[in-house]
């Protein structure tokens, strides 16, 4: 018998075939009898397909088209998670368009590189200040710090971008319930704590709350369910959010990034191995014994291998963030990611689960 992963590559290149027969002769000869049936001729309806598919191309081919910008000048953001990774680099590059940046740096009180960098921007536009997004006190404090920091508090904080995030791994039966709540508690709850500790200056400013999410905020995947759940709260939360401040002007948007470890350096094999140990060690004796060694160390191994992998640039999600900040009608989903991971979201978020499940799993 053929190993599972061939007959998946097997089924995944059929089924694209498939679908690319049917598009291609099936839609027009479909197109075609319904023409004839209300008395048109063949030919205006193949020309519509090629139409229609030739603007298909053209959107997905063509860069995306301005929609209004908004001035930097004056306006100010709160990014959370600055310390290295999306919000390292995003609040340098916000700094260059000419906002204030206030700058949350979990490890800036323990004297953090990250911290240290953009503090020796020694820049008046540059606000760096500690923030762990689990702390009610020193999310509290961050408000009132940009309160008072801000020229016209009246006038409000034009942005908050809630990126600070953590990410881990394992499949439910080694993963602690302790680890589901940590994750939630940074991912999801810090979120929550923040947006609503700013969002009465959000909402003079009829500003903008950026969350970043996840492509598995959309769709599920093995080893990952306690950083799914967390995902797929924030996606929640966003969507509620958007439509309560729609009445106050504040738009709210959603940045889905795909796979970034090697640009962020999020996951790397020493994390790896420290990981695979605590969940080993920590599983249940009947776990161990059920699963087995082989089966856990085949996982791990797998782990391994997405060290080196994904985009090795943040720069897409940092110009989608850029987007959903200046522009007048900003998305409300944003999805940085490589084509494939693009297409096994649809596939996962629109097909029956039955189908997509035999492709990816």
């Amino acid at each position: 018998m053929a190993p599972l992963p061939y007959v998946r590559a097997a089924f995944l290149v059929g089924f694209s075939v498939f679908l690319t027969l049917v598009l291609g002769f099936g839609l027009p000869a479909a197109l075609n009898f319904l023409a004839k049936c209300f008395g048109y001729s063949d030919t205006s309806i193949t020309e519509c397909v090629v139409v229609v598919y030739s603007l298909f191309v053209l959107y997905v081919a063509m860069p995306r088209l301005p929609r209004g910008t908004v001035k930097s000048e004056g306006k100010a953001v709160f990014i959370t998670g600055c310390d290295s990774g999306f919000g390292h680099a995003l609040a340098k590059h916000l700094h260059l368009k000419g906002f204030t940046v206030f700058a949350g740096c979990f490890l800036k009180e323990k004297g953090g590189d990250g911290a240290k960098e953009l503090e020796e921007m020694h820049s008046e536009r540059m606000k760096v200040l500690q923030l762990d997004v689990c702390s009610d006190e020193q999310v509290a404090q961050a408000a009132e710090f940009v309160k008072a920091s801000l020229e016209n508090s009246e006038k409000g904080l034009w942005a908050l971008v809630n990126n600070a995030g953590v990410s881990t791994f394992g499949e439910v039966e080694f993963t602690s319930v302790e680890t589901y709540k940590q994750v939630s508690e940074v991912n999801l709850w810090g979120t929550i704590r923040v947006t609503k500790a700013l969002l009465p200056l959000i909402r003079r400013a009829k500003g903008r709350v950026v969350n970043l999410a996840s492509m598995y905020g959309r769709m599920g995947n093995a080893l990952r369910s306690s950083y799914c759940i967390s995902k797929y709260g924030v996606e929640a939360f966003s969507d509620c959010l958007r439509y309560e401040m729609k009445p106050w002007g504040v738009k709210v948007s959603l940045i889905e990034p795909g796979n970034f470890v090697v640009a962020t350096g999020i996951l790397s094999r020493d994390i790896v191995a420290a990981t695979a140990d605590k969940l080993w060690r920590e599983a249940p004796p009947v776990v161990q014994e059920d699963y087995g060694k082989s089966h856990f160390e085949q996982h791990m191994a797998l782990m391994r291998s997405y060290c080196g992998s994904g985009q090795k640039d943040v720069a897409p999600v940092l110009e989608d963030i850029t987007d959903a900040i200046t522009s007048l009608r900003p998305f409300t989903r944003y999805n940085p990611m490589e084509p494939h991971w693009w297409i096994r979201m649809q596939v996962m978020t629109h097909l029956p689960a039955a189908l997509s499940d035999r492709l990816y799993f």
